[in-house]
């Protein structure tokens, strides 16, 4: 027997629940109720060989999933049992329609009915080309289920595909419910992978050659004034520390 929620852990997940950040596009929705489903979902297994066609199954489901927007794999799940069971219904409606034709058609072979051969019973009445039809198709309906238990099996055939559809109604009625007690989906981006074109074999595009680094040149630093050097006074001008002697000595002249 599954443990009872508590009171306070309810409220607490119906909260977290109420601040999720899910997907908001119908489009997110959708695909965020793929995640982590390990059952795929294969119209081909379903349907009659020669009769029915996978891809009616295939839109059945994906008018399902327009119209209930699941947002976990359960909910995925429960309609593709609607999706199954509603095929099953129309799968019953061809049966039956082939069923009667088959009655009608055993009629057709059997002896001419009693109340047709009385002229005291047909004369002056107009009898429509319809009621002739409904009248054979009646008795051959009649002959069938004396002789095999077919249609019986049809009756049982469609009224459990009716309640199995129900069901599947039902259940996904009672999943939703409990949206507010399961964990939000984990987001997932919108993007879409990018086909890009493989190159042919051989034909494939060479590497561009990577350009060499190159070091930039130093930064020229900003230029000083060049001090300008007093020019060089010449030899014979330049002042001597020799002692000067006596003889080297001028005097001025007297007067």
């Amino acid at each position: 027997m599954p443990k009872a929620i508590s009171p306070s852990r309810l409220a607490a997940n119906r909260a977290n629940a109420a601040r999720s950040t899910g997907p908001r596009t119908p489009e997110g929705k959708t695909r965020s109720s793929q995640n982590a489903r390990k059952h795929a979902f294969t119209p081909d297994n379903f349907a009659v060989v020669r009769i029915e066609t996978p891809e009616q199954i295939a839109d059945l489901c994906a008018d399902a999933v327009d119209t209930y927007r699941p947002v976990n794999s359960q909910e995925h799940f429960a309609l593709e049992r609607i999706a199954l069971s509603q095929q099953s219904m129309l799968r019953m409606s061809a049966l039956e329609a082939g069923l009667f034709t088959n009655c009608l058609d055993q009629a057709m072979a059997s002896p001419v009915p009693f109340v047709l051969k009385q002229s005291d019973l047909t004369e002056g009445i107009y009898i429509a080309l319809g009621q002739h039809r409904s009248y054979w198709l009646a008795f051959g309906f009649l002959s069938l289920v004396r002789q095999s238990p077919g249609p019986n099996m049809f009756l049982r055939f469609q009224a459990q595909a009716e309640r199995l559809y129900r069901h599947a109604v039902e259940d996904f009625d009672r999943l939703k419910g409990l949206r507010a007690e399961m964990p939000p989906p984990p987001i997932e981006p919108d993007i879409e992978p990018r086909n890009e074109p493989k190159p042919e074999p051989g034909n494939e595009p060479k590497p561009e050659p990577e350009p060499r680094e190159t070091t930039p040149p130093p930064a020229a630093s900003p230029a000083t004034p060049n001090r300008t050097e007093p020019d060089a006074a010449p030899a014979q001008d330049r002042p001597t520390d020799a002692p000067r002697t006596a003889g080297n000595v001028r005097h001025p002249s007297r007067r």
